[in-house]
């Protein structure tokens, strides 16, 4: 069963965590994870780009001139794609780029680059992480004394003091358990979690 060392606010050791053999030490399985990496960036993306055609361009219908006679090429409409101001041919259109992708993959993609975060070292827990109010200051000197630069905190619930003081800090991001996912793991080069929040990680990818 694989273990990870707790440490205080002031990167000292000060007890030792079992962890869940299902949850952080399972096979790594790159090509799930990247799966699951295109079905989030996926999600994200607005699918909004529009063009009009053809049928979208304002204008008269009318021929602009008789087929023949003219010595000039033939012309339908203004709406022509061959005309400035006509329509696009082919262009982009609204769609939705979201795809399937089942639970257990995600869960397994999930737990792959967890196990992967604590074979590398870049797993660590925190006892508590406490502030009294709302300081950007006071976060950047913790994180400074954790060496940590860019990393991402998972907390056992939304923690808006922590939020709040963290959010402008570059490199770092805060999640609650329930948010935790592949690609902000992936994203950032260190994970920093809470020793509370461990039940709930283990609970999400393993049930």
């Amino acid at each position: 069963m694989p273990s990870v060392d707790v440490i205080n606010a002031d990167n000292q050791v000060v007890d030792k965590v079992q962890l869940d053999e299902k949850a952080f030490d399972g096979p790594v399985k790159p090509y799930l994870v990247h799966e699951v990496v295109r079905y989030q960036l996926a999600k994200r993306r607005a699918g909004t780009a529009s063009t009009r055609n053809r049928a979208l361009v304002s204008g008269s219908r009318r021929k602009p001139w008789r087929q023949k006679g003219t010595g000039r090429a033939r012309a339908g409409s203004r709406q022509s794609p061959l005309w400035r101001g006509g329509g696009v041919v082919f262009g982009p259109q609204p769609r939705d780029y979201s795809f399937k992708v089942n639970r257990k993959v995600r869960k397994a993609a999930l737990r792959s680059v967890l196990t992967q975060r604590l074979r590398d070292g870049q797993l660590k827990v925190i006892e508590k992480l406490e502030l009294p109010e709302i300081r950007t200051k006071r976060m950047a000197e913790l994180l400074q004394r954790l060496g940590l630069d860019n990393v991402l905190i998972v907390t056992p619930g939304r923690d808006e003091v922590i939020e709040k003081s963290a959010r402008n800090i570059p490199g770092v991001k805060v999640l609650p358990v329930e948010g935790i996912n592949v690609y902000d793991v992936l994203r950032y080069r260190e994970l920093l979690v809470l020793k509370e929040a461990l039940p709930g990680i283990t609970e999400r990818v393993v049930s």
